[in-house]
């Protein structure tokens, strides 16, 4: 009986959401077993993070009423545009084996972007009944191109490990205990592929939780083509993103539980392996056992329905959890500083303003564009350049170290200034 467990970092089991509880079970069709200890384990996580930070559950109810408005009016809220969400991939291995190779990392993106776009070629086989159901979600991932500092990446951060296997205990995400730490969550989706122990397939943090954890982490051979038997076609990132993207279980963690969603049938409990449709349970049509949230094979999940797109959505509009991924450059490319492209600017320190001008020639500045970033990336829109003069109006930040992006359509230069 091959075991299978998404094991969930944050925000469930707080009933005024009406939760979902993360189960670890040893699954085969038609059978749930317990698997001693994992159960316990899960709401041991879930405690400690409560207690660790009692705005928590408060954060959590935000979200919650957030993606509720955000349903409630479909004509106002929703857009076709695409939201691409760059990720940086972590590969924290201890053999060779587990330092997973380019191609299938290339693969991996691949069967997210079809998942996700409704893509996928066996969405073919989605029951009659549920076809008109399932959702291109309009959510694409591609591997950052710029990390956090503005420079050139391949979006794949690898790191050695002397730890054999890793737990949902959070330390393959810090470097002080033998991870790779989180890049800012705020322009990235982390992903952690690593080696799991104790039958692990892979787990996820809610919106809401803590930002160095704040990712999805998934056993290094669930890739494509990877040696993790009936889990090895991509779909556990698939299904764990889901859960990043504030996704409950389809059956609610409860018999006939209650998953959030209003157009996915309620269902007794997670269906494993390739079970037959329709497999009938709580007076359905049949358990939507196909869907990406529930814990069947890989070759047999293959749908999001339209109401798991909406609530999936609801965290990149104004408000939501997740929207600062709208406008992360993360996934573009910088461009590189052209020869003979040097500017230099001055007073720096600077209290209001900071001139431009070219080191070479002395002459003032014709940047067809100049950009502040503070520390942390974010864009600082108070900061004004004046092109005619070759004048930046800084006066509107705030004390403190930032990095100005000079484009003038051919080059980038990149400088630091210290605003005092």
């Amino acid at each position: 009986m091959r075991k299978t467990f998404y094991a969930l970092a944050l925000g469930l089991g707080i009933a005024a959401l009406q939760p979902a509880v993360a189960q670890d079970q040893d699954r085969s069709i038609g059978t749930v077993q317990q698997q001693p200890g994992r159960q316990c384990a899960s709401m041991d996580v879930l405690a400690q993070q409560l207690a660790a930070d009692p705005a928590m559950s408060q954060r959590l109810a935000n979200i919650e009423a957030q993606t509720r408005s955000f349903a409630a009016n479909p004509t106002a809220n929703r857009t076709n545009a695409v939201v691409t969400i760059p990720v940086v991939v972590h590969v924290v291995y201890n053999t060779s084996a587990q330092n997973v190779p380019q191609s299938q990392i290339d693969a991996q993106i691949r069967v997210l972007n079809e998942d996700f776009a409704k893509l996928n070629a066996d969405a073919s086989q989605t029951p009659a009944i549920y076809a008109g159901l399932a959702a291109n979600t309009n959510i694409q991932f591609v591997l950052a191109k710029q990390d956090p500092s503005g420079n050139p990446t391949t979006g794949v951060v690898r790191k050695s490990t002397k730890t054999r296997s890793f737990s949902s205990n959070d330390f393959v995400k810090y470097s002080s205990k033998g991870g790779s730490d989180a890049w800012p969550r705020d322009k990235y989706l982390n992903l952690w592929l690593c080696n799991l122990g104790q039958g692990l397939l892979g787990y996820a943090q809610f919106p809401g939780g803590a930002a160095a954890t704040d990712g999805v982490v998934c056993l290094y051979s669930s890739v494509p083509g990877g040696a993790a038997t009936n889990y090895n076609g991509g779909r556990t990132a698939t299904h764990e993103i889901g859960h990043w993207l504030n996704l409950r279980h389809i059956w609610g963690d409860a018999s006939c539980g209650n998953d959030l969603v209003s157009d996915t049938p309620t269902q007794q409990t997670s269906n494993g392996g390739c079970p037959a449709f329709p497999h009938v349970t709580c007076g359905n049509q049949g358990d939507m056992s196909m869907n990406y949230m529930d814990y069947t094979y890989d070759r047999c999940m293959y749908m999001f329905t339209s109401g798991q797109s909406t609530r999936m959505n609801a965290l990149f509009t104004s408000g939501g959890a997740r929207a600062g991924l709208v406008t992360s450059n993360g996934g573009t490319a910088p461009r590189t500083v052209a020869t003979g492209g040097s500017y230099s600017l001055y007073p720096n320190p600077a209290a209001s303003v900071l001139t431009l001008t070219d080191a070479t020639s002395g002459a003032r500045s014709s940047a067809t564009s100049v950009q502040v970033y503070d520390i942390h990336g974010q864009l600082m829109k108070g900061a004004r350049y004046d092109a005619s003069t070759g004048q930046l109006d800084v006066q509107s930040l705030n004390k403190g170290l930032y990095r100005i992006a000079i484009s003038d359509g051919s080059q980038v230069v990149q400088k630091s200034f210290v605003k005092e």
